[in-house]
């Protein structure tokens, strides 16, 4: 990178950094334009339950975790989650009382095709996609459909899930099925939901289910074929649905944000951005960029560590260049999820990662600084100026790209009177509003994640994001809105953050349950 480039780094990330500990009060001085979308996000398996209800089949989440009692930090598993099986009414019952006019779920893969494969089609599931969509279009929200949030069925996961390229065609087979099912009703779809989170995590460590362990080969593997799946998809709907059914589709994106450690430091500078093309552009340059294909920085680094650590050949697969065009433009929109910001230096080779591995591969170190606040877990920390800057960067890179924000949201312990959580949605949403109306991103609509406290993966039920709490320890899984339902309803109403209306010195909780 050049002196120049650096020196114009440095200036953005200080013209688009405000002070962490800066908070807001009165009326935001920019608002939200009235056709942009504000909605709530959730994921099948994490508040549906009914694991084994009405035909659905086995996926990996639920075989792993019935094999595997203590993965989960409480010991739990999604077996009857938040109950959204049975109580789907009261959740588009929530979905209104927020004032959103949509509603981002997913498709719980198993309970449309139970074995995996489209021989075999579940009425029962069939109707209960049906009922939840409908039941949306009548009271006026939109649904945005998501075919993978990583629950794929566990047949596949036994010829090897997304590392065996067999999966293009059963994942192209499932959304024929979708599409066929529910394309009169649903007209924005997203293939995948973070690849980069599911194959890192999930291949090429254990952090989520598969838990394979196959670092430096499993998650480039899962990432080339989820990649070549979405764009088959995303053809396969383009030529085929789009002309009758008139709607969008494109991919769910996931990144941290990265400043410099040091900003002085040219090194530093450096390292944010090889951290942001091996964790956002490995997934996002085939898609978005002018010239498709994985990022140069990407392919160099592998291939040169895959070579000296004695492999015949890299470590990561190669696009054919039917491939690379396939992919190129394979998105009608840019979905991002965003959670939290680190501090990022070069350091070497770190003796502590797995070799090979991603980590090792990229050569960074990650930190947070210790007056960041973590409400909940230890990875999630509140800097809200990070989020202006990976929108930023989006745009820097792949140009105008339309953006939808399809999950950002804090945890916590779960309190009802979740004023941190009020803060971070004000805080974070004024970024939004800078990086629309002064750097001019074309960002078009939001999703909070979550609607309701739900199964957060290797936390269980530790870890809360939902809007609304859920009580884990009633049969009837009651919901009762928390602060942050009523001032996310009030930012989606009045298009407008309001940053003194709900303090912690003036409120006094009222609750209505669900």
């Amino acid at each position: 990178m050049s002196a120049a480039a650096l020196v114009l780094l440095s200036l953005l990330y200080q013209v688009q950094g405000s002070s962490n500990s800066e908070r807001h009060t009165g009326l935001s001085n920019y608002t939200f334009p009235e056709d942009f979308i504000f909605g709530v996000a959730t994921a099948a398996f994490q508040i549906e339950g009914g694991w084994n209800k009405g035909g659905k089949g086995e996926n990996i989440w639920d075989t792993y975790l019935h094999k595997h009692p203590n993965f989960t930090l409480d010991h739990s598993n999604g077996d009857v989650a938040a109950d959204s099986y049975h109580k789907y009414k009261e959740d588009i019952t929530m979905i209104q009382s927020l004032g959103v006019k949509y509603y981002r779920l997913s498709i719980s893969w198993t309970r449309l095709l139970p074995n995996g494969t489209d021989n075999y089609i579940n009425e029962d599931g069939m109707k209960y996609y049906r009922h939840i969509l409908e039941g949306l279009r009548k009271v006026g929200i939109t649904p945005m459909v998501t075919l993978f949030h990583w629950d794929l069925p566990t047949p596949f996961m036994d010829l090897g899930g997304w590392t065996n390229p067999v999966m293009v065609n059963y994942f192209e087979d499932y959304a024929r099925v979708a599409f066929n099912l529910y394309g009169d009703i649903v007209n924005i779809w997203t293939t995948m939901n973070e690849p980069h989170q599911h194959c890192a995590n999930g291949y090429g460590f254990v952090n989520f289910v598969p838990a394979l362990n196959a670092h430096g080969i499993g998650e480039y593997l899962c990432t080339h074929y989820m990649l070549l799946a979405h764009a088959k998809v995303y053809h396969l709907y383009d030529r085929y649905f789009r002309p009758s059914q008139n709607g969008k589709i494109g991919i769910t994106l996931d990144s941290f944000a990265g400043e410099p450690k040091n900003a002085s430091n040219p090194n530093d500078h450096v390292a944010v951005e090889n951290y942001l093309q091996m964790h956002l552009g490995l997934y996002a340059n085939p898609i978005f960029s002018s010239s498709g294909d994985y990022p140069r920085y990407v392919r160099d680094t592998i291939d040169h560590m895959s070579q000296i650590q004695g492999f015949t050949r890299s470590r990561l697969p190669f696009f054919t260049e039917q491939e690379i065009v396939m992919l190129k433009g394979s998105s009608d929109f840019f979905g991002l999820n965003h959670y939290t910001t680190y501090k990022i230096t070069n350091c070497e080779r770190n003796e502590n990662w797995q070799i090979p591995s991603m980590d090792h591969d990229n050569g960074i170190c990650m930190s947070q600084p210790s007056n960041w606040p973590k409400p909940g877990a230890s990875w999630l920390a509140v800097h809200p100026p990070g989020f202006r800057k990976i929108i930023n960067w989006i745009k820097k890179n792949y140009g105008d790209v339309p953006i939808i924000v399809t999950e950002n949201g804090l945890c916590d312990d779960g309190s009802l009177e979740d004023f941190e959580r009020v803060s971070y949605f004000n805080e974070y949403l004024y970024q939004l509003l800078l990086a629309v109306n002064i750097d001019k991103c074309n960002v078009r609509g939001y999703f909070a994640w979550t609607l309701m406290d739900d199964f957060e993966w290797g936390d269980g039920y530790v870890t809360k994001f939902g809007l609304y709490h859920v009580d884990f320890d009633s049969p009837h899984r009651t919901r009762t809105p928390k602060l942050s339902a009523i001032n996310y309803g009030q930012i989606v109403r009045t298009r407008q953050i309001d940053f003194d209306f709900i303090k912690p010195e003036s409120t006094k909780y009222q609750s209505n349950k669900i």
